[in-house]
């Protein structure tokens, strides 16, 4: 087994994108893609490692890019600003992520009609946002995400499977938003699950959070098992 990587240019409108594509090239049959939507830092190495760990586990991994080839956050200022106007605008967000998905299913080896996708933290209400779009892929993890609804599609018909991991500490989803979301895929028609990892707080997966006084700490313990939640919601939308 050979893990390979590859840089992927593709577009959205104007803007050139670069994304990062996984996979082991033991095999030429055509196989499950999963998207891999990063922090508001951007397109860094965090996401390219789970690329290849997704092709380790015989997937193709596809760390998408929302803000432009080689834009990154290189503080929290800067993370911000990056991305700020894509909370502000959600079409905008969707619309990107949606380009993502489009360039993924031309790739060679992807089998088209079997796509995830997952998140972290905005990257996580980026991919629930694709799902809210009633995007035709297979289901979406969040980890540690936003679940702020946007305001542009209100009743719409989910029909991609969610998984939420979530720390119960998390001071970026509250209780009162952690109920709202629950209501809003609901009613949506969404079939989800939604882990509440305790004593845990936001960005439990990021080896570099350690921030306890703001609420951001990683947790490897829950790191661990938020990952093997994620491979068993694959291993279940897959077959």
């Amino acid at each position: 087994m050979a893990i390979i990587g590859n840089r992927i240019s593709y577009t959205d409108n104007n803007t050139t994108l670069e994304g990062y594509c996984a996979y082991d090239d033991a095999s030429s049959v055509k196989r499950p893609a999963v998207l891999i939507s990063h922090t508001w830092v951007g397109r860094n190495q965090f996401v390219i490692d789970k690329a290849h760990a997704l092709a380790e586990l015989g997937y193709v991994g596809f760390a998408l890019d929302m803000y432009g080839k080689g834009v990154i956050g290189n503080n929290a200022e800067e993370s911000a600003a990056l991305m700020q106007p894509f909370m502000q605008d959600r079409a905008k967000l969707q619309q990107r992520i949606n380009a993502a998905l489009t360039a993924i299913k031309q790739l060679d080896g992807v089998d088209s009609k079997n796509i995830a996708a997952i998140g972290f933290c905005f990257g996580g209400l980026c991919v629930l946002d694709l799902a809210r779009m009633g995007a035709d892929i297979k289901g979406v993890v969040s980890f540690h995400g936003l679940l702020d609804a946007p305001d542009n599609n209100p009743h719409q018909i989910i029909n991609a499977k969610i998984l939420a991991l979530h720390g119960r500490d998390d001071p970026l989803a509250s209780p009162d938003k952690v109920l709202a979301f629950q209501e809003e895929v609901t009613q949506a028609g969404a079939d989800w699950q939604f882990v509440s990892y305790g004593n845990t707080m936001h960005a439990f997966t990021n080896p570099s959070a350690n921030d306890p006084e703001n609420g951001y700490r990683y947790q490897p313990d829950t790191d661990r098992r938020a990952w093997l939640a994620m491979k068993n919601f694959l291993q279940e939308i897959f077959n």
